[in-house]
């Protein structure tokens, strides 16, 4: 059960982030409790898997280099294989889908060279082939959704 909160949080923090040094304790004044209590819920939600990051989307390619990359990984393999993929900072996130290719992730990299060294690397861990995707066209999809938990 979610805390009122940690509602909060997770419905009107979703894309209104403060962009300031201290954001933490923007979102307390603004909710009239303590930076520590923030800080706490943040925690709580990660810890339940509810969030998974709090950090800046911005548009694939304008700083550096990305792709999407798909793998087709045994179902009995794929827990070993997301962990490993998961564990590279490069990595913005990974799913599963119903396909032959069923692990999906987005890799952002300094450049073209280091998102290649990394894609390598994780086929060497893995030891199954990546089929990278670059973007040819950019669309943008709002991932932010109301959650109708101030009912």
């Amino acid at each position: 059960m979610l805390t009122p909160l940690q509602q909060r949080l997770l419905n009107d923090y979703q894309q209104d982030f403060p962009l300031s040094p201290t954001p933490y304790r923007d979102i307390a004044a603004q909710l009239g409790v303590r930076e520590d209590e923030v800080l706490q819920a943040f925690e709580q939600l990660a810890g339940q898997q509810m969030i998974s990051r709090i950090g800046p989307v911005i548009a694939p390619n304008s700083i550096g280099s990305s792709a999407l990359v798909a793998m087709a990984v045994p179902g009995a393999d794929l827990a070993r294989v997301a962990a490993l993929v998961s564990a590279y900072p490069e990595v913005n996130h990974n799913y599963e889908r119903e396909n032959r290719f069923n692990l999906w992730f987005v890799l952002i990299a300094d450049d073209e060279n280091h998102l290649n060294a990394v894609i390598a690397a994780i086929e060497a861990q893995a030891g199954y082939p990546a089929m990278v995707l670059p973007m040819l066209a950019d669309y943008f999809i709002n991932l932010g959704f109301e959650l109708n938990l101030h009912d």
